[in-house]
């Protein structure tokens, strides 16, 4: 999902950072409010374990791979997408600047999907799954899995725009293999991450999350 540099022109890569740079800069405004010296290493904790799966691509074909993202992951656990936004952010730059994975260029498309989309998409997923009752565990599976496919099917679509592959194939491969690795992998891990917060602990969670049975999720 990390798009290279030449599978984009210059052109519509920048669209894509005009369109990322209000969330990044959102997202260091709430770091700077939100963010206290017992938020901070769970964030770099966050990081550090979001930049090691990413490191495990899958190959799907056309040049392009596929992997989990984890944005959403972060968004429930500090109750904001921006979260999410700020932490992929960082992981892409280190990616992109350090280890040449994915472009530099593009790089606004890359954090629109991956932390944007996913992020947010997942987020706001998993509180409304939250309002009508459902459990934190499933909530947080569906919202990390759906956030993950959609922003699968956005790289798609831009590489469609960009004349990289044709749409139906683009949308086909990167569509099948997210839908996997967003059960077997992002669903599943943000789930289990989640699930084992609330139980063992859960002030580190929005205490709105906690009282969805009670009806006291706001968004």
């Amino acid at each position: 999902m990390h798009i290279p540099d030449s599978f984009m022109p210059l052109s519509q890569a920048m669209i894509y950072w005009v369109i990322a740079l209000p969330f990044i800069f959102m997202s260091v405004k709430w770091a700077r409010k939100e963010l206290d010296d017992t938020k901070v290493p769970i964030l770099a904790a966050l990081a550090a374990g979001i930049f090691a799966i990413q490191a495990l691509n899958i190959p799907i074909g056309m040049g392009t791979s596929g992997h989990m993202i984890g944005a959403a992951l972060v968004a429930i656990i500090f109750g904001s997408p921006f979260a999410g936004v700020l932490v992929l952010t960082l992981v892409l730059l280190v990616q992109g600047f350090v280890f040449a994975d994915g472009g530099i260029t593009v790089m606004g498309a890359n954090i629109l999907n991956m932390g944007v989309i996913s992020g947010f998409l997942g987020y706001y997923t998993f509180v409304a799954l939250r309002k009508s009752k459902l459990s934190i565990t499933i909530s947080a599976f569906i919202g990390a899995w759906l956030g993950l496919f959609v922003s699968a099917l956005a790289c798609a679509v831009e590489m469609y725009i960009a004349g990289t592959f044709p749409l139906a194939a683009g949308l086909t491969a990167m569509g099948l293999y997210h839908l996997i690795i967003g059960f077997v992998g992002e669903g599943l891990i943000t789930a289990i991450v989640i699930t084992a917060i609330q139980k063992s602990r859960p002030d580190l969670l929005d205490n709105s999350f906690l009282s969805a049975e009670s009806g006291g999720v706001t968004a």
